[in-house]
């Protein structure tokens, strides 16, 4: 079986990381089984980042004619080398899927979506274009698969049936154990001049305006008020907003914050391992790729309460989550860093929470079963869901 796979706002293929990416990429993994061959149908991004209605217009058309395209070149090829399925990964009012559903229902194939959102508040807005079509495509799917249990209500209010909540997945990293884990842990203290005795924070996030750096410069603040604790803050990432990072850290002793830069998943798992504590406030995260692969690593983590990260840290037992305060997120990184015994508790017990809910190997099931059943009800009835709403035209 082939499945066609479109990532409106970031192709997995990208050379620039980030959290979407990254699931992107882990998202392809899991669908490309024996039974199944993955395919990226197309790179066209729809991303509009600034709400800009002509740029949206222009999008729109461009993403037509691809679907035109897409669609002449699979009705050109033998039946069983076309897609069986389309699988769209992340569509909002920011960056809609405009050739989703035209291929889909030229080909009369099941379409599937992971990781749709829809809120009211954009109806009238800037985008108001692209929720339109983002309403359109969630609509039409087949079957609408959320990993962010806040995304539920908006996509509820589009259909009667069809949507699933699927956990967020990683591929677990085998952990070191004793003694190599110390033995890692000395080996990294020693290349970057690091203290290995102090207990390692740690934080892994691009560096970019908005969002990004406003939880930069909370997580700066909150440290600065346990100052009084030994603490090593071990910073990876980077990117346009660097220079903006690193003056929100000024005020801290230079010893103390670490900057390495970007880095490969090995060597992020490598220090993940090797860390004491995730610290993170999550400012608009939908629910942080970088906490869950903290947790696949056995680090505990202080985050913000945010979109979906609660469905990622279990509040007192795989970490903390607080308001976005830096008195609030200061005084639970201390409380931790207080009881070492509990920190490492934590991080165990957030270890068996990605072995046993959030493992791509688990995912890989649920999304094939998915898949089938849409096939199956596709063979049946030769018809879409029902659905309920009006879905604009053109």
């Amino acid at each position: 079986m082939k499945i066609a796979f479109y990532a409106p706002m970031k192709p997995p293929d990208n050379p620039e990381p980030s959290g979407d990416w990254r699931v992107a990429r882990l998202l392809w993994r899991a669908l490309d089984t024996n039974q199944q061959e993955v395919f990226l149908a197309s790179r066209f991004r729809s991303w509009d980042a600034s709400g800009d209605a002509p740029r949206q217009q222009k999008l729109q058309r461009i993403g037509k004619r691809r679907a035109h395209k897409l669609i002449s070149l699979f009705r050109q090829r033998p039946p069983k080398q076309r897609p069986a399925v389309w699988v769209t990964y992340h569509l909002y009012h920011k960056a809609p899927d405009w050739i989703g559903p035209a291929v889909t229902t030229a080909l009369e194939i099941p379409y599937l979506v992971v990781e749709a959102s829809h809120s009211g508040k954009q109806e009238h807005g800037r985008w108001s274009l692209g929720y339109a079509a983002a309403a359109h495509a969630i609509q039409k799917a087949d079957t609408v698969i959320a990993m962010n249990s806040n995304d539920l209500p908006g996509i509820n209010r589009l259909r009667d049936e069809g949507v699933v909540l699927m956990r967020p997945f990683v591929e677990l990293p085998q952990l070191p154990v004793e003694p190599l884990a110390t033995k890692l842990r000395t080996r990294l203290a020693t290349q970057h001049g690091i203290s290995h005795d102090q207990p390692w924070l740690i934080t892994v996030a691009m560096m970019r305006e908005t969002s990004k750096l406003a939880s930069f410069r909370l997580l700066a603040k909150a440290l600065d008020t346990v100052s009084d604790r030994p603490w090593t803050l071990i910073v990876i990432g980077d990117g346009s907003a660097r220079s903006q990072v690193f003056e929100s850290f000024a005020a801290l002793p230079k010893e103390r914050v670490h900057f390495l830069g970007e880095l490969g998943g090995d060597h992020i798992n490598q220090w993940l391992s090797a860390s004491d504590l995730l610290v993170w406030p999550a400012i608009g995260e939908a629910y942080g790729m970088a906490l869950l692969e903290a947790h696949a690593c056995g680090v505990p983590v202080v985050a913000g309460r945010a979109g979906g990260v609660g469905d990622i840290v279990e509040h007192g037992q795989t970490g903390l989550l607080v308001e976005h305060d830096a008195g609030a997120f200061g005084n639970a990184v201390r409380s931790l860093l207080n009881s070492p015994n509990r920190c490492g508790q934590m991080g165990r017990q957030a270890r068996r929470k990605a072995e046993t809910l959030h493992d791509i190997a688990t995912a890989r099931v649920t999304l094939q079963e998915l898949i089938n059943q849409a096939v199956a009800r596709r063979a049946a009835t030769r018809s879409p869901v029902s659905v309920r709403g009006n879905i604009p035209g053109g």
